[in-house]
């Protein structure tokens, strides 16, 4: 899928452009994977770990101001990655933020360690958007604030202008949606300011 890393490599430069230094990682090449959609098991969320631990060391980053973000099965990761209790007790250093595009939202808790960001639109039916409402509408008295932005007609990939025309990939509609890409990129913007500005 050429659109993917396409838009990926988009999501990189627009950060860049905002002045972060961005990231990419590839979790399925070096396991000789061409994909593993709907199985949620290549160890995403660790190698977000493996990442941060790299950033941490370079001289231009503060490692107490990094965020996660992904798209999809990555999306699912970085909820994962900031899960209260799952994977972070794992590790020492911390995410600041966390960003989920269209992830699954099945069987997380909501209770997150970090400020957290889901953008999914209501017509995606690969990862319906309703299991996050119910995700983000569990009863819960801790853990860190969760946005839910749910944009009304748009699919899956909303945000990658290379699925324009739509497409059908496993099933499943994936469609570029402009109103939704440049509102979601806004709110990610501004949230990425609040959330990773410097300590007082």
């Amino acid at each position: 899928m050429q659109w993917f890393l396409t838009g990926i490599r988009g999501n990189s430069d627009d950060l860049k452009s905002l002045g972060y230094v961005a990231l990419t990682v590839d979790s399925l090449g070096p396991r000789n994977s061409t994909g593993e959609c709907g199985q949620f098991f290549v160890g995403q969320e660790v190698d977000a770990y493996a990442a941060l631990a790299y950033l941490s060391q370079q001289p231009f980053v503060d490692p107490s101001r990094v965020a996660v973000l992904g798209n999809s099965m990555g999306g699912y990761s970085a909820l994962l990655a900031v899960q209260r209790g799952a994977l972070e007790k794992k590790f020492d250093r911390k995410f600041r933020a966390a960003i989920a595009y269209y992830p699954s939202c099945q069987g997380f808790s909501a209770i997150m360690t970090v400020p957290t960001m889901i953008l999914i639109g209501d017509a995606d039916d690969w990862t319906p958007a309703e299991a996050c409402r119910k995700m983000v509408a569990q009863p819960r008295t801790d853990g860190a604030k969760i946005d839910l932005v749910i944009y009304p007609g748009a699919y899956h990939g909303f945000d990658f202008p290379q699925v324009h025309p739509g497409i059908r990939v496993l099933g499943h509609g994936l469609e570029y949606d402009r109103h939704a890409a440049t509102d979601a990129w806004d709110k990610v913007s501004t949230f990425l300011a609040t959330n990773l500005a410097r300590s007082p």
